[in-house]
């Protein structure tokens, strides 16, 4: 247990528990990147339309 994990406080002997938790967050933090990423498939181009109000298929926008 000489490695330690990310962000964890440099010198400071840490608790199972402690490493754990420093350890999930670091992959919810990891996870929450590569969900980030990921383009989404089949989604209008452009502007987002709930945040513009607009949608728009087959060039023709329409309002709700």
């Amino acid at each position: 247990m000489t490695d330690a994990p990310p962000n964890a406080a440099p010198g400071k002997e840490l608790s199972p528990a402690a490493r754990r938790a420093l350890e999930e967050a670091e992959a919810r933090r990891q996870a929450a990147i590569e969900a980030e990423r990921a383009a989404e498939q089949g989604g209008p181009r452009g502007p987002e339309p709930t945040r513009f109000g607009d949608w728009e298929r087959k060039g023709i926008a329409v309002d709700f």
